[in-house]
């Protein structure tokens, strides 16, 4: 299964390549290292256009769980508020999920700039903030552009109401999601360095209010 929105784009490819290999059958005279290379690297690019647009099915996991597939990046307290960060390469699945069951208060795009998403003025980065309203309180996910990721794609838009793992929107190559919880509600379950599954993994255990 492909992300929503990415069929043209895999479609176009893989329609490229196969018309390049037909080409190659039928007309014996394109049979030349140019031809069978431009072929070949139409190929790859298919093949990276199909792997980086896959979006697997999952079933939800326990508490609540990672917005990205990645490996985790921070986990900062910021006043009554906890940042989990993960950073998303270039190989993970670039779908994004809900963490828990919410509902869209509402969108918007700040920052500026596109440094590494892995440095730590990343988070001035341009970014998509989605607010929520959620049985714990307010809760902020963010997906952050980086040095190649510059597009952000929303499934979503305010007034939305999802379930847990339900599919949030997509950053076009890799880059950085934050899920912002109340401090004192949750407690993290994962630490800098963890592997993490979109919809699948858990990150933070909610507390008693």
């Amino acid at each position: 299964m492909f992300a929503p929105k990415s069929a043209p784009v895999v479609g176009a490819a893989v329609a490229l390549f196969l018309v390049g290999v037909i080409a190659l059958v039928v007309t014996p005279g394109l049979r030349s290292p140019i031809g069978i290379g431009a072929v070949v690297v139409i190929g790859l690019v298919a093949g990276f256009f199909a792997n980086f647009f896959r979006d697997p099915e999952r079933a939800p996991g326990v508490e609540i769980v990672s917005g990205a597939d990645g490996r985790i990046r921070a986990v900062t307290e910021e006043g009554d508020r906890v940042r989990i960060t993960v950073f998303m390469s270039v190989w993970d699945v670039h779908v994004n999920r809900f963490p828990l069951d919410a509902r869209v208060a509402e969108t918007d795009i700040a920052g500026d700039g596109y440094a590494p998403a892995y440095e730590a003025r990343a988070e001035h980065n341009v970014r998509r903030v989605y607010r929520l309203e959620t049985t714990l309180g307010p809760v902020e996910l963010v997906q952050i552009t980086g040095i190649l990721a510059r597009r952000l794609i929303p499934f979503v838009d305010a007034g939305d109401s999802r379930r847990k793992a339900d599919r949030l929107g997509m950053i076009i190559l890799g880059s950085r999601f934050d899920v912002v919880l109340p401090a004192d509600r949750v407690v993290p379950l994962v630490r800098v360095g963890d592997r993490v599954r979109a919809g699948v993994t858990p990150i933070a255990k909610v507390v008693p209010g």
